[in-house]
């Protein structure tokens, strides 16, 4: 009886924590991922300092305008930030998304999807978006195995930008 109220209590305490990392990650996306300047290192720190450490989440960030980066990249992707958390979260992570996007200032306006990116399996949103100075962005949700991913990749200048091409 002990051991089944334990239990029960464990679960019972588990949930809130997994909706945590949800929101946590949701949260922490909207907070950093759309501000430029960032190094990997200065925005897993900032992500840890609202978030906890370790993250609650997996981070992959890089932005080889400001540093190098030993792996092969996508095409026409000069930065990119991405958070992906346990289970199946896309409607709340594209109400957050949008709600972010909307926010002032807002991330630019929507554009065709530029020749660099495609809907994936599990994708959920894609879209492209024409930022400040003409740059282009893509903003992608979706299902990768058993996780939900955000991601927001920032093209190269001159890529993506309509009439001028992929």
């Amino acid at each position: 009886m002990r051991l089944t109220a334990f239990l029960l209590a464990g679960l019972a305490l588990g949930t809130p924590a997994l909706a945590q990392g949800q929101n946590a990650a949701i949260a922490a996306f909207n907070a950093w991922c759309f501000k430029a300047g960032q190094t990997e290192s200065s925005i897993r720190s900032n992500m840890e300092r609202s978030a906890g450490s370790p993250l609650p989440f997996d981070l992959v960030f890089w932005d080889v305008s400001l540093e190098p980066v030993s792996q092969d990249l996508p095409k026409g992707v000069e930065r990119r930030c991405e958070v992906s958390f346990a289970g199946d979260h896309t409607d709340d992570a594209i109400t957050g998304l949008r709600k972010q996007m909307a926010t002032p200032p807002v991330f630019g306006t929507q554009i065709p999807l530029p020749d660099t990116h495609q809907a994936l399996a599990g994708t959920a949103l894609i879209e492209g978006r024409e930022l400040l100075a003409g740059r282009v962005a893509v903003v992608h949700v979706g299902q990768r195995d058993t996780k939900t991913f955000m991601a927001v990749d920032r093209l190269f200048d001159g890529l993506g930008q309509p009439g001028k091409g992929g």
